[in-house]
């Protein structure tokens, strides 16, 4: 699975080279009086970063917990664009999208993470938007501008975050309007693959109104002609158009009291996935064409799409009350997220496997929280949470349009569903100082949920040519709403307590260790493609997620260090089984085994002089099952064979090293100069192991000019200089679909190799 040692040692030969170039610029140091002038890309990584792990404003390394955090010029000096910019680097951490739907998260973190695109799965690692919890991971992979920044929390979360953050959660923040009038304005392009190029354009503008009103209003647009060649048309694929604005509002009446307001609307139209055949894990390649595993090499015959919309509002207000001089603060969020997408599933340049899909998604929460300090010994966090989701899914499956000449299909499953849910939440946390070094942590969530489905299967809902088909969202002339033919509903509820000690070694280290215990939730499957009656779309139960962390972390005069060590003990873990099976792909959803995941990480950013800076990081997990309760294998038997399975998406080792220099150009400005290398080992992709993800190998650099007058940034850039391969997923497709030879995987591609230019104008 491993990529060849000419590869690997000819990234080893480019990477030995940059870094000796840098080291020997290092040399040139800035004058003193120009460190002061100007914030160079050194400077910005070594900066503090506030996170909100805890619900509070604080120094990231005062916070007793695994966090990588990036602030809003660290997300501009590593030309962060998207999550996805961030996949492979940060130890034991996945930020991937799932490739079959535009824009689906599939993260993972230590070892824990999901491989669906079914909406009413939920993730193994939450994320939150400005505080508000994303009910689906849908829509949320896309482009990002403004933002202030992000945080990667390694572990359950759920003492503070609920449900459904067993990995850990994901925090983005974005930016608010400032105290005085400030403008940016970003254009960009880049290509490098056999397709078109992208093409980029946003800018903010923000400052105060009146004495107690600020306002600022965002825009983002990119049109991307797409990256790839299809193999069977010689166009370029790959192609989206994205718009996006976002209206923030902070009035400030007093003091002590301030509200946020915040409106994002994003409209999201593009082709299908880049859908790539390889021989499969039983050796079947696909049966018309199949290519390299390790190439960007595809054909297909249906371009598909992927249109998405979405509406974001959030209404934040803070409160300073005298009560434990503390701070109240309320948060409602409201998203809308519709979608419409279709994909060529066979990744062949004929009509085997097509799907599209139909959904909407409506999510209200609110969180109502308090923090505040007794006895200057005991600071408080307690609140009380609501969260409601309605989802309504439509799918449909087109086969066999190869045996009416590609006019249309010779069969078609049509099936989906409808989903509430609806989630209440009490939560509270102490931090209490026993002495002036050992402080104790305690902590307790209690979460009641209740989830209703109304489903429609595929195994139910066949039309042969000529036959109407039915849609259960989007019904078009002529066609009927499918009929329901599983309706349930079902309730748990969780205690998720946490425990822990942080002893404060020195003024720059402390120690800690923590036990937690965390949830993912029970649920339905909407996708109920199993034409067996014993295979029911649910409900499976709840996943339970013991953690058991000892972490350090120190500020080392120009830099910090940071590790931890951790032992995850999973009971009754929620997989979906993914089959090849007569409707192309069968996935059934159920609680498989127990297992259990030790690991270690360390990272640490270090200024070697005054304008070189390195970054480095590694991270190791061992995955085992301790039970299986599940066939994982497909082979009829539930044995020692099934747990000696590997662990779906649970990399072993994960590393990274990057440099960052600044170069004084007199009266000109500076030139900040970047270069990263980060492996992420191969793993698992389908609970049977046949399917797999390649290692990866991803080699970053840039380098940007900033003006004197601190108005201009010129910058290139180049991502993935290797050109290295990633797919969203591995599925297995059948030998045959409705007769026609089929074989081989669907593995939808993400880009390989960028070169980009990029300015900035900042007022």
């Amino acid at each position: 699975m491993n990529r060849t040692d000419i590869t690997s040692g000819f990234a080893r030969r480019t990477l030995v080279s940059a870094i000796a170039g840098i080291v020997a610029a290092g040399s040139l140091t800035l004058p003193a009086q120009g460190q002061e002038a100007r914030k160079g890309s050194t400077a910005v990584m070594l900066e503090e970063v506030v996170v909100t792990a805890r619900k509070r404003t604080e120094s990231m390394q005062d916070v007793p917990l695994s966090v990588t955090a990036f602030g809003a010029d660290q997300l501009d000096a590593l030309k962060v664009r998207d999550l996805t910019n961030l996949s492979v680097g940060m130890p034991n951490v996945a930020l991937d999208d799932v490739g079959t739907t535009r824009g689906y998260a599939n993260f993972s973190i230590r070892g824990l993470g999901i491989n669906s695109s079914i909406l009413s799965i939920d993730p193994t690692v939450g994320l939150f938007v400005d505080g508000v919890y994303m009910g689906v991971n849908g829509g949320v992979v896309f482009d990002v501008f403004d933002l202030d920044s992000i945080e990667v929390l390694r572990g359950p979360q759920g003492i503070l975050f609920g449900r459904n953050v067993t990995g850990g959660a994901v925090l983005m923040n974005t930016r608010k309007p400032g105290d005085e009038l400030e403008a940016t304005i970003r254009a960009a392009v880049d290509g490098g693959g056999d397709g078109g190029l992208n093409k980029y354009l946003m800018g903010s503008v923000s400052g105060p109104l009146t004495d107690n009103f600020a306002a600022k209003l965002t825009g983002y647009y990119n049109d991307d002609d797409g990256w790839f060649e299809n193999k069977a048309t010689g166009d370029d694929f790959g192609a989206i158009e994205q718009k996006m604005f976002r209206t923030v509002g902070v009035w400030t009446p007093s003091d002590g009291l301030e509200l946020i307001a915040r409106w994002e609307h994003s409209e999201i139209e593009g082709d299908g996935p880049a859908s790539q055949t390889h021989t499969n894990g039983s050796g079947v390649p696909g049966a018309f064409v199949n290519f390299d595993r390790d190439s960007h090499d595809f054909s297909i015959d249906e371009e598909g799409k992927g249109d998405i919309e979405t509406d974001f509002v959030t209404v934040e207000l803070n409160l300073d009350v005298g009560f434990g001089n503390g701070t109240i603060t309320n948060i409602f969020g409201w998203r809308a997220y519709d979608s419409e997408t279709r994909g060529d599933i066979d990744a062949q340049p004929v009509w085997l496997f097509h799907a599209g899909s139909w959904s909407e998604v409506e999510q209200y929460s609110n969180e109502l929280r308090y923090n505040g300090t007794f006895a200057d010994r005991a600071n408080v966090t307690t609140g009380i949470y609501y969260f409601t989701n309605e989802v309504d899914y439509a799918e449909r499956r087109d086969l066999a349009g190869i045996a009416t000449g590609g006019v249309v299909p010779a069969v078609t499953f049509d099936g989906g569903g409808l989903y509430d849910v609806e989630t209440m939440a009490v939560f509270g946390s102490v931090d209490y100082d026993l002495t002036t070094a050992l402080t104790l942590t305690a902590g307790l969530r209690y979460t009641y949920e209740e989830k209703k489905a109304k489903i429609a299967s595929l195994s139910e809902n066949i039309a042969r040519v000529g036959e109407p088909t039915c849609n259960l969202v989007s019904p078009s002339a002529g066609e009927a709403v499918c009929p329901i033919d599983f309706k349930d509903d079902e309730n748990w509820d969780s205690w998720s307590p946490k425990l822990g000690l942080t002893w404060q070694l020195s003024d720059d280290a402390r120690l800690y260790g923590h036990w937690t215990r965390g949830f993912r939730s029970g649920g339905y499957n909407l996708r109920n493609t199993s034409f067996d009656p014993a295979d029911s779309p649910g409900p499976f139960d709840e996943e339970q997620v013991d953690s058991y962390e000892i972490g350090f972390k120190s500020e080392l005069g120009r830099g910090r260090l940071n590790a931890a060590l951790f032992y995850n003990d999973i009971q009754d873990m929620q997989r979906e089984l993914n089959f090849p099976g007569p409707v192309g792909t069968i996935q059934i959803v159920r609680n498989t085994a127990d297992a259990e995941i030790l690991g270690v990480e360390v990272d640490g950013t270090f200024g070697l002089t005054e304008n070189l800076l390195v970054m480095a990081s590694v991270g190791w997990i061992d995955a085992e099952y301790s039970d299986v309760k599940a066939d994982l294998n497909g082979d009829g038997v539930i044995d020692g064979t099934d747990k000696a399975l590997d662990l779906p998406r649970a990399a072993e080792w994960t590393y990274s090293l990057g440099f960052n220099h600044d170069l004084a150009l007199g009266d000109w400005g500076y030139m900040s100069s970047r270069i990263s290398y980060a492996y992420r080992d191969d793993s698992a992709y389908t609970d049977s192991n046949l399917g797999y993800i390649l290692d990866q190998e991803i080699l970053d650099a840039g380098i940007d000019f900033s003006s004197g007058d601190g108005h201009w940034v010129f910058g290139i850039y180049g991502r993935n200089l290797l050109d290295d391969v990633k797919h969203g997923g591995d599925t297995q497709l059948p030998d045959d679909i409705v007769g026609a030879p089929t074989g081989g995987t669907f593995s939808p591609l993400a880009k390989g190799r960028v070169y980009g230019l990029e300015v900035t104008y900042n007022l």
